[in-house]
């Protein structure tokens, strides 16, 4: 893994810098809090107004610290998520394809990159005529104080790097957060009519931790909760159970994917044993958490190039139903 000493012209490195020290973390028994300032740069950041933000009901979560935002690496950031929300991200209507997304942002299930990994996704898919719908899930609780969630956080990626290294790092969505994302499929398709959306038309595009989560919707295979296309971006690559009817399936991810670059290919290989579409996407160079405009300087640059061909390709991009 090379360091990163400058995210600046990144589109998104929301946990680049937690990466690099969660690499040395792995490698190493402690990484003193005053090198873990040099490394990650968190400032902090007023509460935004989240206008339009709808409560999914799914509870909250016991002994949870207030929920709390920062500027991680000058990307807005939450943490201590303990209700689970959705904010709509509208196409304009004469550009609606009655298609839908929920987006599911990254973070180790510690943090989500709301900025990087979920609003920027959802206006680009707006802008293509698919309504998008920002899912704000319930975490793990985090330690108040910010030089602890910062070790915590370390601990959390460090962990599954050196798992990662060994081939495993399989990880699972925490209850609460599968629970969420599922209640976001049901809402969207509850209220398919008042968005002009068609409810055999409701996918799921999410980014690491939101991407497993996603898998994790599929493998559960609950009534109303099955998405119609799901995009996994940089997700776990373990092997799988595929339900009978899972959607067509796209992947992107780095070769050199620091969290689940060793482990193969056994998602793609699970879709494809089982029958099902599937597209895979590996670039030679772009590291865990290139984002949703790709690390410049490699060809991970260009995936969403690849995601809207392949949306493009499924009929997401043409006008279907009446709106």
């Amino acid at each position: 893994m090379a360091l990163i000493c400058e995210p600046r012209g990144f589109a998104v490195m929301n946990y680049l810098r937690l990466l690099t020290a969660a690499f040395a973390l792995a490698h190493a028994a402690v990484v003193p809090i005053p090198a873990l300032a040099q490394v990650i740069k968190v400032e902090p950041m007023a509460t935004p107004a989240q206008a339009g933000a709808i409560p999914l009901g799914t509870g909250g979560v016991a002994d949870m610290p207030a929920e709390s935002w920062f500027l991680l690496n000058g990307r807005a950031t939450v943490r201590n998520v303990s209700v689970a929300t959705l904010t709509p991200v509208l196409p304009p209507k004469g550009k609606a394809t009655g298609a839908a997304m929920i987006v599911a942002p990254g973070g180790g299930f510690v943090m989500e990159s709301i900025d990087a990994e979920a609003m920027k996704p959802a206006r680009w898919l707006a802008d293509h005529g698919i309504a998008a719908f920002v899912l704000k899930y319930r975490l793990d609780a985090t330690p108040a104080d910010m030089d602890a969630f910062k070790q915590a956080a370390l601990a959390r990626f460090a962990a599954a790097i050196a798992a990662g290294a060994k081939g495993g790092a399989d990880i699972r969505s925490p209850a609460v957060a599968l629970a969420d994302a599922q209640a976001a499929m049901r809402l969207v398709r509850a209220r398919a009519a008042e968005w002009a959306i068609d409810p055999k038309r409701v996918g799921y595009l999410g980014f690491s931790a939101g991407a497993i989560m996603g898998l994790d919707v599929v493998k559960a295979a609950n009534p109303g909760t099955m998405p119609d296309l799901l995009a996994a971006i940089y997700p776990s690559m373990a092997t799988t159970a595929v339900a009978g009817n899972a959607p067509p399936l796209f992947v992107a991810v780095a070769s050199d994917d620091e969290l689940f670059g060793q482990q193969g290919y056994g998602l793609p290989d699970s879709w494809r044993r089982a029958r099902k579409p599937v597209e895979l996407h590996v670039y030679e160079h772009g590291g865990h958490g290139f984002g949703f405009e790709g690390k410049p300087g490699t060809t991970s640059a260009g995936w969403t190039n690849a995601l809207q061909g392949w949306l493009d390709a499924h009929g997401w991009l043409k006008r279907v139903l009446s709106v």
